[in-house]
């Protein structure tokens, strides 16, 4: 094979494997969710792990959470009581992996790992970002208040319909911001995200 077209070859394979990989790295550079336990046992919660993956402008993140069910009884405001701190989800705390510097709320994150959670309220929630994104959901003691990065307020939403089933999906809004919504019970917790 003449040297011009072996040279040709090496320059087509390089962008090819450039192609293939180069969305892979983008994957790579958002952690995995770190629920605990095998498999196996992962699928055989009551409240399964789940996670919302998103672009949110050039930049990735992920949301993990483990999904609990209400089954009929009063769960925020119930076995969840108003006025304390609450993980937002079930097991691991509810968890928000950014690749980008961003803007939780009014709480402003660099590129990383953070967990979340909540002091519900009849009439506001206070949502609340903590650096230890590796504690166990509960309890939320002055422990892991200690590792509190900020907070702020947000009005819930009432649903018409029931959600037997915590949910969260992402909502963009234009070039570079969205929300994180929440749905659980009759309740919705719309919480904004942007790219700074």
């Amino acid at each position: 094979m003449p040297r011009r077209i072996r040279g040709m070859t090496r320059h087509v394979v390089g962008v090819m494997a450039w192609l293939v990989l180069a969305p892979l790295a983008v994957v790579a550079q958002v952690p995995a969710c770190q629920f605990r336990g095998a498999p196996d046992a992962l699928r055989g919660r009551p409240s399964p792990p789940d996670s919302v993956m998103f672009r949110l402008g050039d930049g990735e993140a992920k949301l993990c959470c483990g999904r609990p069910a209400a089954g009929g009884a009063p769960k925020v405001g119930g076995e969840f009581p108003f006025g304390a701190p609450w993980q937002l989800g079930a097991n691991e705390p509810t968890t928000l992996h950014v690749d980008f510097s961003a803007t939780l709320g009014s709480v402003s994150l660099e590129p990383g790992s953070y967990s979340l959670y909540v002091i519900p309220e009849a009439g506001t929630w206070t949502v609340v970002v903590n650096a230890n994104p590796s504690r166990w959901g509960l309890p939320i003691d002055a422990d892991v208040r200690a590792a509190d990065l900020g907070s702020f307020a947000l009005i819930p939403s009432s649903l018409s319909e029931y959600v037997d089933r915590l949910t969260f999906r992402f909502e963009a809004k234009g070039p570079g911001e969205g929300s994180l919504i929440y749905t659980w019970e009759r309740t919705a917790l719309t919480i904004p995200l942007a790219h700074r």
